[in-house]
């Protein structure tokens, strides 16, 4: 997350409503934040978000490729994670 010393020079136009953008600024305050704080900190954690969330179907999608490469079929999976339970055990 980005500090508060940190110099940034892009610019976002985002157009809302006047009632939700009083209560932005209200409740920034409230919090000792300026509404580009919160309004930053909600991008960047929704970029966040959106980038595990996609790591984690790729690496699904790798996984899913890599098991047909050798033949394992959808029904095969159940015996599979149960031998693999088995020799944990």
């Amino acid at each position: 997350m980005a500090t508060i010393n940190q110099n940034y020079n892009s610019r976002l136009l985002v157009k809302i409503d006047e009632d939700t953008k009083k209560k932005a600024n209200r409740l920034a305050r409230q919090e000792g934040k300026t509404t580009s704080t919160v309004v930053r900190e909600l991008i960047e954690e929704y970029i966040r978000d959106r980038g595990i969330a996609s790591y984690i179907d790729g690496l699904w999608d790798r996984i899913g490729a890599k098991m047909r490469s050798k033949g394992v079929r959808r029904e095969d999976l159940p015996r599979i994670i149960r031998e693999a339970r088995a020799k944990k055990a």
